[in-house]
């Protein structure tokens, strides 16, 4: 799939969302058939009406949705706001990738530019995340932000928690998230263990591992992995779609968690104490479970 296809069919999924807020697409000059545009590195298609112009925009590996209360013949560069962001990778896009993107972005036109309500550009500044482009150029690593919109990308139910969490908190609290339903959703599907699920899921989690900031790894590997609680099974289910690296952690801090030391160290993450300044700087939990030599049968190649 390519993101022409990707935008024609998210706005196609969009019809009953633009004509209630009285967008018709805009046909570029030159044009056959169809309103999406390429040019200069991006794919888009524009929306306009009476009230402004709203514009679908993808690249890299993200498609945002834009909008302006200036019509779309007058629009000028820095004129459209983002109101939305999905992540998009057209590698592995299908269907179902489509209809969320659609689902997402015809709520947003809604609940923001339906009839009751006037068509203007919102001030608000979107929740930024960190682009697989910059990633992979080396320029970031993804933060617990940025990892959670990417699950939300494979996992659209996790949007309503997402959005809870951060329109309470003023911000996004990963920990919060992941307590509240984002481990159960990851936990569930390794369970079920489908392949294509799984191998979605997977590509996430190996990439965020890799080349997140430490945070984010120690929340991949205890506040979510950790929660396997050593269960053989689900582990086996693992080892096929994890990366080398993150596998061999995972099975490390599952065994040592299972441990007596480990339950300790469980009950202490779960009621951490009150704070208090340290006097001398050592290694934390994180480092201490990483840090646990391998023993027999942790082999990642025993689970396989």
């Amino acid at each position: 799939m390519d993101f022409k296809t990707a935008l024609t069919g998210i706005a196609a999924n969009m019809e009953e969302a633009l004509s209630e807020v009285s967008l018709k697409p805009v046909m570029p000059e030159g044009a056959k058939g169809s309103p999406v545009v390429e040019a200069g590195g991006k794919t888009y298609v524009t929306f306009t009406g009476d009230g402004g112009t709203v514009r679908l925009e993808a690249s890299g590996d993200r498609i945002a949705l834009l909008s302006s209360d200036i019509k779309a013949d007058e629009i000028k560069d820095g004129d459209l706001g983002q109101i939305s962001l999905m992540l998009f990778d057209p590698e592995i896009a299908d269907e179902r990738d489509i209809k969320s993107t659609a689902a997402e972005f015809s709520e947003t036109l809604i609940e923001k530019y339906g009839k009751t309500k006037s068509f203007v550009a919102p001030q608000k500044k979107a929740r930024q995340t960190v682009s697989k482009t910059a990633v992979k150029n080396g320029e970031a690593f993804y933060d617990a932000n940025s990892f959670a919109v990417r699950l939300i990308g494979a996992f659209p139910e996790l949007k309503a928690l997402y959005n809870k969490n951060c329109d309470e908190n003023n911000e996004f609290l990963p920990e919060e998230f992941f307590a509240q339903g984002g481990t159960k959703v990851i936990l569930d599907t390794i369970r079920i263990n489908d392949p294509q699920k799984m191998k979605r899921l997977f590509n996430i989690l190996n990439d965020v591992y890799e080349n997140g900031v430490n945070n984010v790894q120690s929340l991949i590997v205890v506040s979510i992995f950790g929660e396997i609680n050593n269960d053989q099974q689900m582990l086996a289910n693992c080892v096929d779609y994890m990366s080398n690296d993150l596998c061999a952690v995972v099975i490390r801090v599952n065994k040592y968690l299972a441990s007596p030391a480990g339950k300790t160290a469980r009950m202490r993450l779960e009621n951490p104490p009150k704070y208090k300044p340290k006097k001398e700087k050592k290694g934390g939990l994180m480092s201490k479970m990483l840090g646990l030599e391998q023993g027999p049968g942790s082999d990642i190649n025993s689970y396989r």
